[in-house]
């Protein structure tokens, strides 16, 4: 099976890995990349290696990733910390050879890419961190660093999808309260207490409120794919534990 997905407009080296090709065993088979989860860990570390050559062609390449928490917190990389992950859901640099990774098993991994600065971004994007400004302070953040915001492109990888997304009506509320435009991305569910969420168009619509012109949406959804981890798939299956997929994505250490 496919081991990565890729947006057709990045040119710098990046993918969307998928949960097949590793080494685990089990509910986490086989590319588990998510040191939260309760896999081996020599496991995991494996996995991410693999990772890591897929995406740049060399498995000893740094892949950092955050401790997430779903929020909206922005950190810039400026070397490999390795195991002492920062709480936050989101990073970006202008550093080359080093990938910045996001664990998702159904919350969207974002990719952000401005090449003629050379800045590039990652964001961690579950229906908290896209509603209370994750994508917004990653664009930001790539700013201070020198992006041209029109020029920045973005890539919202597999994540569930609305068919498969349910949600209570007290979840909805919640967003309508904020932003009474924001109900447009829920419909109608099983009865008049639940609805369904479309996360990947929620995020696109704010990334375009952002004022970026490029927004690529893979077409996968992670509850329904053999190729991906889901979180509500294994809670509806009663699994004990769950793997995490790792997206990425770094600017070479040669210039193309």
């Amino acid at each position: 099976m496919k081991a990565s997905s890729h947006c057709p407009s990045f040119s710098l080296p990046h993918a969307f890995m998928g949960k097949c090709n590793g080494v685990s065993k089990g509910i986490y088979a086989s590319l588990n990349c998510g040191p939260g989860s309760n896999d081996d860990p020599a496991n995991i570390t494996k996995n991410r290696r693999i990772a890591a050559a897929d995406i740049s062609n060399n498995k000893e390449t740094p892949l950092v990733s955050c401790y997430q928490v779903h929020g909206s917190k922005v950190v810039e990389v400026t070397t490999d910390w390795g195991e002492d992950r920062p709480k936050a859901d989101a990073m970006v640099t202008q550093e080359r050879g080093i990938i910045l990774g996001i664990l998702t098993a159904d919350c969207a991994p974002v990719l952000f890419s401005e090449e003629q600065s050379g800045v590039v971004g990652a964001a961690h994007a579950g229906w908290k961190g896209a509603l209370t400004g994750v994508l917004t302070n990653t664009l930001d953040a790539m700013v201070a660093l020198g992006a041209i915001r029109e020029r920045i492109r973005t890539a919202i990888g597999p994540c569930i999808h609305k068919e498969n997304y349910e949600v209570k009506s007290d979840f909805r509320a919640h967003f309508a309260d904020i932003d009474p435009v924001f109900a447009s991305f829920f419909g109608k569910g099983k009865d008049v207490d639940h609805y369904y969420f479309d996360l990947p168009g929620f995020i696109k619509a704010e990334l375009k409120q952002e004022g970026v012109n490029h927004v690529w949406t893979a077409s996968s959804d992670t509850y329904v794919s053999s190729n991906h981890f889901s979180y509500r798939r294994a809670t509806h299956k009663r699994e004990p534990d769950y793997g995490r997929q790792v997206s990425g994505i770094m600017r070479p250490l040669v210039k193309r």
